[in-house]
């Protein structure tokens, strides 16, 4: 069976491109500076359920956003869960994280309505991103 990205993740986040193994997705949501990795495996839900060559390369995947969008945001804390309690799919979400935010000191997770990303907001963020993506999505 093919990979399918589940549609709840396909109706949250906006395509930030293709790694090795993951989907990189932006969650659409500007209040936090978001990316959601979801590796490319169908019928997964937790890490361990991957492949061992597959779990390193989530780590791998994962360390690089995680210092990327902590260099470019220049956050206080990064965020990084697999909860997967309303969504099956193994994803795991990169949130960076800043004292004083809506949120702080607590979790993001049903703070506030989402407020998506306008269209200038959306490219400014994705330019930001730009160095980061580049190096995640050429890890092999």
């Amino acid at each position: 069976m093919p990979f399918q990205l589940h549609e709840r993740l396909a109706e949250d986040t906006i395509s930030l491109g293709q790694s090795v193994l993951c989907e990189v997705r932006l969650m659409n949501e500007s209040t936090w500076r978001w990316v959601i990795l979801v590796p490319r495996r169908e019928q997964i839900r937790e890490i361990h359920e991957l492949s061992e060559a597959d779990q390193w390369q989530l780590l791998r995947e994962s360390s690089a956003l995680g210092q990327g969008m902590m260099q470019v945001f220049g956050g206080d804390k990064l965020n990084v869960a697999a909860l997967g309690n309303l969504v099956p799919q193994l994803h795991l979400h990169h949130i960076v994280r800043f004292e004083g935010d809506p949120a702080w000191p607590g979790p993001v997770w049903g703070k506030q309505a989402p407020v998506p990303y306008s269209g200038t907001t959306l490219e400014a963020v994705r330019a930001t991103l730009e160095p980061v993506l580049r190096k995640v999505l050429d890890l092999s």
